[in-house]
């Protein structure tokens, strides 16, 4: 997508691909892999699941060098291998450089299997100067 301003060098295969990214609102799909279980019942690493959401949040602010300065987020129901989770993510509050995103991660449009809010910073240079 032409309109991705940031982490365009992350791995889709990880945390997922973007289906839409628009001002203030992004939504990442991710099929979820025999990699990412933790179990013989194909339980998914929670990890999986807030990482497509961390990327949907940061996509939603879409600035080159936002980064996550932490995050609130419940697990109300568990993702299973062979699942495709979306991420919905909006930008909700914007505060100078911070932003809130709210976010929330389901299977099949229905079944909510992560929600939360993420803290985003949007520093004047990458964090890593």
């Amino acid at each position: 997508m032409d309109s991705i301003r940031t982490h365009r060098a992350v791995s889709k295969r990880l945390v997922g691909e973007p289906v839409a990214v628009d001002d203030g609102r992004a939504v990442v799909d991710l099929e979820t892999t025999a990699e990412m279980r933790v179990d013989d019942r194909d339980l998914v690493h929670g990890g999986f699941v807030y990482g497509v959401a961390d990327y949907a949040a940061m996509l939603a602010v879409n600035e080159p060098t936002v980064v996550l300065a932490g995050s609130e987020v419940r697990y109300p129901a568990p993702t299973r291998v062979g699942e495709t989770v979306r991420a919905t993510a909006a930008v909700t509050e914007t505060d100078g450089r911070r932003r809130s995103v709210d976010c929330s991660v389901t299977v099949g449009g229905e079944l909510v299997v992560l929600e939360g809010t993420f803290d985003c910073v949007v520093p004047a240079d990458h964090v890593l100067s």
